[in-house]
């Protein structure tokens, strides 16, 4: 079993990335649809960084670089020039997807250099380590783990114990409100989109640069519109971002712990139940009342501070 929830925990960690970038950027009252696009271009260029340098930083900041620009390329449609939000999300995707297809091609294949997975090697965490259950689950992964852990937290306490993350809730919230007590909503909407979608690049880096270490084609599989729809199951909230995005992460690898017990069923059975699953948590997340687990109300609406 422990062996089985230390896995759940490397599955989830590239839906805990993008999950917490959506929910930053859905924040600040964006809707970007694109994370599976923001993924794979992080995926594509964390690799080719990494790969061709030999530097495990050049290939998280590749990651970083490529997903914030997709997400700015996202925002100046949806902010300045107040495009569909729905509409781009799913050209970002689109766009992500061939992007990746395109500078991957030569890449097909191809092993990461070792010095970028000794840099990612598993680290036994001196005393927690030691705790038995939770030692083997939760501290004797990579670094990568670690500063997912820790990404939580911050966000966490940006959210609900600093000036700055109350002014992100109000722009979300009411843009306009905002905009009259004095928040500069551009910088905003635009800083945390952008920050938004480096998280989701970095999500998609891990997959490629730690979990596979291989180039192969549409690596992300589909974990990105997971991703979106965790943000409805989180309810906005970045410790319930960390609960859902392990719990289907485990989904993801059920069938290779039911084949390890001798248990045979469908491949295809299995592969679908994280999708079933991401239909099951919106209907459910729909039926949910409470205002702490309703979205941000600006969301998905343009703002021009002119028709105030």
């Amino acid at each position: 079993m422990e062996g089985f929830l230390a896995a759940t925990v490397i599955a989830g960690m590239p839906l805990l990335f993008a999950t917490t970038g959506e929910v930053i950027t859905e924040k600040s009252g964006l809707l970007n649809l694109g994370v599976e696009g923001l993924m794979l271009m992080g995926a594509i260029m964390g690799f080719v960084a990494g790969y061709e340098t030999g530097n495990p930083w050049m290939g998280l900041l590749g990651a970083m670089l490529a997903g914030a620009v997709g997400s700015l390329i996202f925002a100046f449609l949806t902010i300045t020039l107040r495009a569909n939000q729905v509409v781009t999300g799913l050209t970002l995707t689109i766009f992500g997807t061939g992007f990746a297809s395109f500078m991957g091609k030569s890449y097909v294949g191809l092993v990461v250099p070792q010095m970028i997975k000794d840099f990612f090697v598993k680290i036994h965490v001196p005393l927690l380590g030691d705790i038995p259950f939770i030692g083997p689950v939760f501290f004797r992964h990579d670094v990568f783990v670690y500063f997912g852990y820790f990404l939580v937290v911050a966000v966490a306490l940006y959210f609900y114990r600093t000036k700055r993350g109350l002014n992100l809730k109000a722009v979300g919230e009411s843009a306009a409100s905002a905009d009259a007590s004095g928040i500069n909503v551009m910088v905003y909407k635009y800083l945390h989109t952008c920050i938004g979608g480096a998280l989701c690049g970095l999500g998609g880096a891990y997959m490629s640069l730690v979990m596979m270490s291989v180039w192969v084609e549409n690596v992300v599989a589909g974990r990105g519109w997971i991703a979106v729809a965790l943000v409805i199951f989180a309810s906005w909230n970045p410790i319930k971002a960390f609960i859902g995005a392990f719990l289907f992460g485990g989904l993801s690898i059920l069938g290779f712990r039911l084949q390890s017990m001798g248990i045979h069923i469908s491949q295809y059975w299995v592969d679908m139940l994280p999708y079933a699953a991401t239909i099951a948590v919106i209907i459910l997340s729909s039926r949910k009342n409470k205002k702490e687990n309703q979205p941000p109300s600006d969301l998905g609406k343009a703002y021009f501070r002119e028709e105030r």
